[in-house]
């Protein structure tokens, strides 16, 4: 189980990343570009994906820790029931929505 506070500590440790709010609640950016946020459900988190198909596969593969709504059916972002991912799992999906909202200069592997 992971908390608000687990993905505040995990976010921050990322580079160029910022905290400031988004829709009323706290969201975190790299360079400028919005990678999570916390959902007004409490215990969500909104993680972008680098794409659809990013996102179906979370979807199906763990639909108990994975879901989504209407309101994010054709956006890469996946929410996120905080209570049922572990911190490993956690640092994986900030990693990931990081990188896919980061500009190239700062990714371990840019030329």
């Amino acid at each position: 189980m992971t908390t608000e506070e687990d993905v505040r500590r995990i976010a921050t440790t990322l580079p160029e990343v910022e905290e400031r709010p988004s829709y009323g609640t706290p969201a975190f950016y790299v360079a400028g570009r919005i990678f999570l946020r916390l959902h007004e459900q409490p215990g969500v988190l909104v993680c972008w994906r680098r794409d659809l198909g990013e996102r179906q596969v979370l979807l199906d593969a763990a639909p108990d820790r994975f879901f989504t709504t209407d309101h994010y059916r054709e956006h890469a972002s996946v929410l996120v029931r905080l209570e049922r991912v572990d911190r490993s799992e956690l640092s994986e999906l900030i990693a990931e929505a990081w990188e896919a909202r980061a500009p190239r200069r700062l990714l371990p592997d840019a030329p």
